[in-house]
């Protein structure tokens, strides 16, 4: 599981980037990926990384 923190939410479009040490670069989410309440900028999360078709 990795750790990082949110580095950048959009609450209109549901969608963010968390900066991590287990990844290259910014790791995308979006909030259907989620399942809770919505994220904050700086928040430390733990989360898997899956790799989809788009990249």
């Amino acid at each position: 599981m990795a750790k990082g923190k949110v580095d950048f939410f959009n609450d209109t479009g549901g969608y963010g980037f968390i900066e991590t040490d287990d990844a290259d670069e910014d790791v995308f989410f979006h909030m259907e990926d989620v399942g809770g309440p919505d994220l904050e900028e700086g928040q430390e999360v733990e989360f898997d990384i899956e790799e989809a078709d788009k990249g």
